[in-house]
């Protein structure tokens, strides 16, 4: 026994040696620190800002990635801890883009100014005071998932292990617990904060995070999504034209294409529902039964609903999907719209097309946050501008979603593509937990009917039911590029921030 000892010892301090040498050579987390402050509402408040990379652990506590993020506190990390002052984790979703939208949109201390709803012209850009950030009532933690920002894997991990559903929320959950812990943030109250994908990542997170042991005190969805059906437009599958129609009939009535146009959008609209409802969804649940005479007067109304042809809808069967509707409305005019905001409108090269050509809200602004953002990462919080940061998952190669999901399987297959299960489950497990939801009424990346759809079918009693609230604002997917709406954002989340927190 004694032999065998010996003989092994050599072996096993070779063992440990290369193991030390390769936690030696993996790259080691690194923050840059800088003050910053932020006026709101004719008060300043002083901000220590953390830019760089949290080393992030697995459940063997062996290294697992290096995430990038922004963290902005008042006050130092003691004070912080002493006062349980609100923190928020906030990320934007594709999946694969980094948290540059949201941060330089609404919540950080600075932010871009756009010509909204027009192109904006090419630097130099206004980088000003954000007098609309959350920052006055809660401290603020912008995360980059890994293959975003400067999010990187460590040691045996590669960057698909990271690109899935069920994998980004694992992620997800590991950083902000060993956050929290490290920066003595465990007792505060906690809130997510996230837009489009970053939602239907919400609802998987809050779960995980709940059965880890952290109860949240709210979770704040920005243009939501929690079923992908709504989206996806799937073969025989009535719901994503039903619920996309209240939004082609709201982008219709912002570009005065409806005859003797209401002048209440919000009654017009319940109208659009009513219609939608009790009409629209009978005739396509009919499908090849409904008659001919059904099928004209059906296409005639929603022809005067959306400000389009009647004999387009008769061509199209009555359904229509997103991208169709880009290229068909405005096509009279050499014109598309845009998907995630309705309002803006850019240049059809192609009056043939049966879909639009690209997105005329993403292209009149992301220049302008792109080189805003970079500007102020490098500058202002004092980055090392040796180290690359991904504005999207798509610089790395081989990029690929994993879209299945524990919970929508049946029959041994993936049957959905859905987390509203796990939202539905870890609001009746916590009771008290709050969320709140912020839809673009232009929005046609992620359609606020879709949203209403889901939350109306969690199966939630309605005390629980009770704590999701709906807000709608007269803008887009980035509602805050809307000065009237960035108003409201602020004045809303704060308010639910306020109240949830006490």
């Amino acid at each position: 026994m004694m032999k065998n000892l010996l003989f092994l010892a050599p072996l096993l301090v070779f063992q440990w040696v290369v193991g030390q040498s390769d936690q030696d050579t993996l790259p080691k987390a690194e923050v840059f620190t800088t003050m910053q402050s932020v006026n709101i509402d004719g008060r300043t408040i002083y901000l220590t800002a953390q830019a760089g990379t949290f080393e992030v652990r697995d459940e063997q506590n062996k290294p697992l990635a290096l995430m990038g993020h922004t963290y902005y506190s008042k006050g130092d990390k003691r004070e912080a801890a002493t006062r349980r002052r609100p923190i928020v984790f906030a990320y934007n979703g594709g999946p694969g883009s980094s948290s540059y939208w949201l941060h330089m949109g609404i919540l950080g201390p600075r932010r871009i100014v756009v010509n909204d709803p027009e192109y904006t012209p090419a630097a130099p850009y206004q980088i000003v005071n954000n007098n609309f950030s959350i920052l006055d009532v809660a401290d603020l933690v912008m995360i980059d998932p890994v293959g975003t920002g400067l999010s990187v894997p460590l040691g045996k991990a590669e960057f698909k292990d990271f690109w899935g559903v069920d994998q980004d929320i694992k992620s997800l959950s590991l950083f902000i617990r060993q956050f929290l812990i490290a920066n003595d943030r465990m007792n505060s109250p906690k809130y997510l904060l996230g837009e489009s994908y970053g939602t239907f990542r919400n609802a998987g997170l809050m779960n995980r995070l709940l059965k880890d042991g952290i109860a949240l005190n709210g979770v704040i969805m920005v243009s939501a999504v929690f079923d992908l059906r709504t989206l996806l437009f799937p073969p025989e599958d009535d719901l994503p034209y039903i619920v996309h129609f209240p939004t082609y009939a709201a982008t219709a009535w912002y570009h005065d294409m409806i005859p003797d146009k209401p002048e209440d959008l919000y009654a017009f609209l319940d109208d659009v529902r009513k219609f939608t409802e009790e009409e629209y969804t009978p005739a396509l649940f009919k499908g090849d039964r409904l008659s001919a005479e059904e099928k004209e007067a059906m296409a005639a109304k929603l022809g005067a609903y959306t400000g389009t042809d009647p004999g387009y809808w008769m061509k199209a069967n009555l359904r229509v999907t997103n991208g169709e509707f880009f290229a068909e409305f405005l096509r009279d005019k050499g014109e598309i719209v845009g998907r995630l905001d309705s309002r803006f409108t850019g240049i059809n090269q192609d009056l043939l097309a049966q879909e639009g050509s690209h997105d005329p809200q993403s292209s009149a602004i992301s220049p302008a946050y792109t080189a805003g953002f970079l500007d102020y990462l490098y500058r202002e919080l004092n980055v090392d501008k040796n180290l690359h940061y991904a504005t999207s998952a798509y610089e790395r190669e081989g990029f690929k979603w994993d879209w299945k999901h524990v919970g929508n399987e049946r029959w041994g297959t993936q049957a959905a593509i859905n987390t509203g299960v796990d939202l539905a489950e870890a609001m009746s497990r916590d009771p008290y937990v709050k969320v709140l939801i912020l839809n673009g009424i232009y929005d046609i990346a992620t359609v606020f009917y879709g949203v209403e759809h889901s939350i109306n079918h969690l199966g939630l009693t309605p005390e629980i039911r009770d704590h999701i609230i709906m807000k709608y604002y007269e803008a887009g997917h980035m509602m805050y590029t809307h000065p009237p709406s960035m108003a409201q954002f602020k004045k809303d989340v704060a308010e639910f921030i306020r109240e949830t927190s006490r």
